[in-house]
């Protein structure tokens, strides 16, 4: 029995030895998880992106049709103002018209207020 023992331990040992030697030249361990993390990721994905481009192809004409009517008068509308950033959100009436208010002017802060009594009080 001690000698199968003793026979087996040599067998294994030179495959232990070169196991032990040869360097590891595939991906590391976080490159290996990261790898496995973005690959869940595009499975969990997918079926959100095959409906993304369903719904793409279904509104595409709509949107390019729209773009050709309504691109010149958006072109005169984006010339025509200056500063976007003094304009309110756009909003829709009940009876359909759409109105673009003007943010109010902030108020300019003024100096110290000095008030001068006719007669000057003085404490005594």
């Amino acid at each position: 029995m001690k000698n199968l023992a003793l026979i087996c331990v040599l067998i294994c040992s030179p495959a232990l030895a070169s196991a032990q030697a040869v360097p590891e030249t595939g991906p590391s361990l976080m490159e290996r998880g990261a790898q496995m993390f973005l690959d869940g990721m595009m499975q969990e994905m997918s079926p959100a992106l095959e409906d993304l481009s369903e719904l793409g192809e279904k509104i595409g004409p709509a949107l390019r049709d729209f773009a050709n009517e309504m691109g010149p008068a958006l072109g005169s509308i984006l010339e025509s103002v200056e500063d976007w950033s003094v304009y309110e959100a756009p909003e829709i009436l009940p009876n359909g018209d759409i109105i673009i208010k003007r943010k109010p002017e902030p108020e300019t802060p003024k100096g110290p207020m000095i008030f001068l009594d006719k007669t000057p009080q003085i404490d005594i």
